[in-house]
């Protein structure tokens, strides 16, 4: 199943102008956990189901030639990732198609999809205790997913044969209710950055290659797939979590490990934001909901999508 079968009629209205591994997988045994329902591998998802984007982008983004990420830092720098690794091996994606252009450009809406609509058993709870925020859960998603490992008969497998399987965690994380800008920012780790309200995981922008994940890496679609360990993830704001908007503003949709908060694609006035708009960290400052300037981060469509480093101490 290509994206362009399944997106082209949820993504139809998107194609305007913009100016502007990760599979961390290896060859071997995976931990496993039982979905509620069988996956159908050779299912086509509905525009509604698990591949329909709730969040089209508006006239200023071209899903068709978003730059590709290259940008790989050692300090703070708008646009690129600040990543505490810095050397990569392998793992990933195995081939690239024809989404991947020449002139550094790839289409979004042209990537395959990973097969298969499986539900789970998702859970998460955001709670406050004194000055902290509690998120705990078991790290599976509110949404369908793929079906994972990717089968031969999937055409996704062409190009990514990610051999591991969706794992419940054990997540429990403690943030701070009120995070503070810290004196310096720092790196971003490979692994959890940060915990969207789906429940599960993003991970920063990389590929276990140190390459741009949303390019070449093939997901479900939902934007997801998992890792070694079976931890659920994305590398961008998922299309299946609503990018619900108060006055324009998108809402709040997660949490990054420092505690601030990860908002959607729309800052003030709803216009969708880009990297011009934001800092080095992927983050600005503005009043919300009439309430305080607060510090937040946005996802954007461009890479590196969510969060380039760390503005608060995580």
């Amino acid at each position: 199943m290509t994206a362009a079968r399944v997106l082209a009629v949820a993504l139809a209205a998107a194609l305007f102008t913009i100016a502007c591994s990760d599979d961390d997988s290896a060859p071997g045994d995976s931990p496993t956990a039982t979905p509620d329902a069988t996956a159908s591998p050779d299912a086509t998802a509905s525009p509604d189901a698990t591949v329909a984007p709730t969040d089209e982008p508006e006239a200023e983004v071209n899903l068709t030639t978003l730059p590709i990420g290259d940008a790989v830092s050692s300090a703070p720098q708008a646009g690129a990732v600040w990543a505490c690794q810095t050397t990569f091996g392998g793992g990933g994606a195995s081939a690239t198609g024809d989404w991947v252009k020449d002139d550094g450009t790839y289409d979004l809406t042209g990537k395959p999809l990973v097969d298969g609509e499986v539900d789970w058993e998702s859970e998460i709870t955001v709670a406050t205790e004194g000055d902290s925020r509690l998120i705990t859960g078991n790290g599976l998603p509110n949404h369908a997913t793929g079906s994972y490992p990717v089968s031969p008969d999937d055409d996704a497998y062409a190009f990514d044969r990610n051999p591991n399987s969706i794992a419940a965690q054990n997540l429990g994380v403690t943030l701070p209710l009120d995070p503070e800008i810290a004196a310096e920012a720092s790196c971003v780790p490979m692994g959890t950055i940060g915990i969207l309200l789906t429940g599960s995981a993003f991970f920063n922008a990389l590929d276990a290659a140190g390459r741009d994940a949303v390019a070449f890496e093939i997901q479900d679609g939902c934007g997801g797939h998992p890792e070694m360990g079976g931890t659920y993830h994305y590398h961008s704001l998922t299309s299946c979590l609503e990018d619900a908007r108060s006055d324009g503003h998108s809402q709040l949709l997660g949490y990054a490990l420092d505690g601030f908060g990860l908002y959607g694609h729309h800052g003030e006035g709803g216009a969708t934001v880009t990297n011009a708009d934001l800092d080095e960290c992927h983050g600005h400052s503005h009043a919300i909901d009439g309430g305080p300037d607060t510090y937040h981060y946005h996802a954007t469509w461009e890479y590196p999508y969510t969060v380039g480093c760390y503005r608060g101490t995580p």
